[in-house]
């Protein structure tokens, strides 16, 4: 257990790392695109796309994982694509910029389905809920970090090119502590063949899974907003998504540690939270809607990746967990670009697109409880 414990504290140390790296820039993406002069629907498609690309990527990459059962291979190879990010500081290009920005998405997508299930082999007597909890938690200091440097670099009277070229620093450490993670690796056997089948029940949770991704507004768009609008300053905007992914990590503990206990039944959180989110963010209180996301991306990026362990077999679960991922994506890319044109409309309509998304996936995981409990 012990061994287990460490594997899992050095896996978040390199996605802490790795955090550091691509949701810094993340934080600042939607401020610096914007002064381009694009639009906010051209802003909706361009992160859509992306995420699309890289949730979309992830079925294969999981798939080809289990049919090679090298995941470690693919662990390596989506963790070194991180590097396109500091890239960002050696261009002015706009095109080359997007280039790069979708290569570290395609990295995630081919990481994220093997480490996923390396986690949940190791997980498996610890508790897969608190072992993804932790993972996150860890995961989300550098969700933390990576904006904090852009604001000090914002704030000192730098660039963003500055706060590009820094993120060289926690990337290359988190190749290193990927290989000690390699050597200390201890979990379930790697299966070599199976006939696990995906059931009804999995089909379910990847609908409400869309729908309620799709439901949440991105930090990018907010981002944008909040600049449009000069809700915030330039320097705060970075500091505000440190904010949402500090509650992140709080919430993936605590849901974390409450699925071990109580199951899906958790998730229900996900779908009432959602619409509040988006109206407190948008119209009422942003900081209070800013924490309300940081909570709900932590149920998503913890309950939702322990789930999948549950309702699947080991020889299917990194393919599990790319259809997991893909389902994320197809959220993104519906939800980023039905926003971004939305918003340029009206806002109400935006909040209204939430709302009717989180009442469908609230039905779904309804029937979702209902088919595991029979």
């Amino acid at each position: 257990m012990e061994k287990a414990l460490r594997f899992v504290l050095l896996m978040g140390i390199v996605s802490m790392l790795g955090d550091t790296t691509y949701e810094g820039a993340r934080s600042v993406i939607g401020a610096y695109l914007a002064t381009f002069g694009i639009t906010a629907l051209m802003l909706g498609l361009v992160i859509g796309i992306g995420e699309f690309l890289s949730y979309g990527f992830r079925i294969f990459a999981g798939y080809f994982a289990d049919r090679s059962k090298r995941y470690w291979a693919f662990t390596f190879a989506g963790y070194a694509l991180i590097l396109s990010i500091p890239l960002i500081a050696l261009t002015n290009s706009l095109e080359i910029i997007l280039l790069l920005i979708i290569l570290e998405r395609l990295g995630k997508a081919l990481r994220s389905p093997a480490r996923d299930t390396l986690i949940s082999f190791a997980t498996a007597k610890i508790g897969r809920g608190k072992g993804f909890g932790i993972h996150e938690a860890i995961d989300q200091i550098g969700a933390v970090l990576g904006p904090f440097i852009f604001f000090v670099v914002l704030f000192l009277g730098y660039g963003y090119r500055e706060g590009f070229l820094i993120l060289f620093i926690p990337t290359i450490l988190m190749l290193l502590v990927l290989v000690s993670a390699k050597q200390s690796y201890v979990g379930e056997e790697i299966p070599k063949k199976g006939e696990d089948k995906l059931t009804k029940a999995f089909w379910l949770y990847i609908v409400f899974t869309i729908l309620a991704v799709a439901g949440l507004v991105n930090f990018q768009l907010l981002a944008y907003h909040f600049k449009l609008n000069s809700v915030f300053s330039d320097e705060l905007i970075p500091m505000l998504y440190a904010l949402a992914m500090g509650v992140d990590a709080i919430s993936a503990l605590l849901v974390g540690r409450a699925y071990d206990k109580l199951g899906l039944k958790c998730l229900v959180l996900v779908p009432v939270l959602t619409p509040i989110s988006v109206i407190l963010s948008l119209e009422a209180n942003p900081i209070l809607g800013l924490i309300l996301f940081g909570a709900i991306v932590g149920m998503q990026e913890s309950v939702m990746r322990a789930g999948v362990a549950e309702i699947t077999g080991a020889s299917k679960r990194a393919t599990a967990y790319g259809i997991l991922n893909t389902g994320f994506g197809i959220g993104f890319l519906l939800g980023s670009s039905l926003m971004g044109f939305l918003y340029d409309f009206s806002i109400s309509y935006l909040i209204l697109f939430s709302l009717a998304s989180e009442i469908l996936a609230f039905g779904i995981l309804v029937l979702l409880l209902r088919q595991l409990k029979s």
